[in-house]
C-alpha cells in the first residue's frame, strides 16, 4: 500500500519522529513522508510512533492510498528529500 504521512509534533520530538519514519518511508518535505509500505511495517511504524509522541499534544496523520492507479505527483519549485533517503 502507498501512504502519505504528515506530522506536527513538539520540537523536542521532531528528530525522533523523523528518524523513525525514515526507516520505512521517503522524506519528501518538512514533516511529510511517503512511500510503499507493507501492512506489517505500517503496524511497526505506528507502534514505534506511539511510543514517541504525546497523544495530547502531537498529531500524526496517515493517508492510505490503497491503489496508486489514479495517483500522480507534481512538484513545483525545489524538490526536497528524495527517493534515496530511507535509512
Amino acid at each position: 500500500m502507498f501512504i502519505i504521512l504528515v506530522y506536527d509534533v513538539n520540537a523536542n520530538r521532531v528528530a525522533k519522529v523523523l528518524k523513525t519514519c525514515r526507516k520505512y518511508l521517503y522524506w519528501v518535505q518538512n514533516s511529510v513522508l511517503e512511500g510503499d509500505i507493507s501492512e506489517a511495517n505500517l503496524a511497526k511504524l505506528k507502534m514505534e510512533l506511539g511510543r514517541i509522541i504525546d497523544r495530547e499534544e502531537d498529531s500524526v496523520i496517515i493517508y492510505n492510498l490503497r491503489t496508486t492507479k489514479y495517483y500522480s505527483r507534481e512538484i513545483m519549485g525545489l524538490e526536497k528529500g528524495g527517493r534515496d533517503q530511507i535509512i
